[in-house]
């Protein structure tokens, strides 16, 4: 198991410190990835609730995991796994910056 790292992220002009095993460009991408999909919720959306377009945006990233765990490319299900594993622990580890 290797160390945990701390990586500063911006979502939605908030900033976060993830904590993950992850090398800092991975987080880094699915920050990015989260904060463009939020967006175009946003855009798509007549709800102004951030927890409304956060929830709907993290259902439009997981419907296109799930999709992708059944499409059967070679080791996709291993790698979902990991990806999964990864956004679990930064989840549970993510503090909004200044706690």
């Amino acid at each position: 198991m290797s160390a945990k790292r701390t990586v500063p992220v911006t979502i939605q002009g908030k900033q976060y410190r993830i904590r993950a095993e992850a090398d800092g460009e991975s987080i880094a991408r699915a920050a990015l990835l989260l904060d463009e999909t939020i967006e175009k919720v946003r855009a798509r959306s007549a709800t102004a609730d951030s927890v409304d377009v956060a929830v709907l945006a993290g259902l439009n990233l997981a419907n296109r995991l799930t999709e992708r765990a059944g499409s059967g490319v070679p080791g996709t299900g291993p790698r979902l796994l990991d990806l999964i594993r990864l956004v679990e622990a930064a989840v549970g580890d993510a503090k909004p910056a200044g706690s």
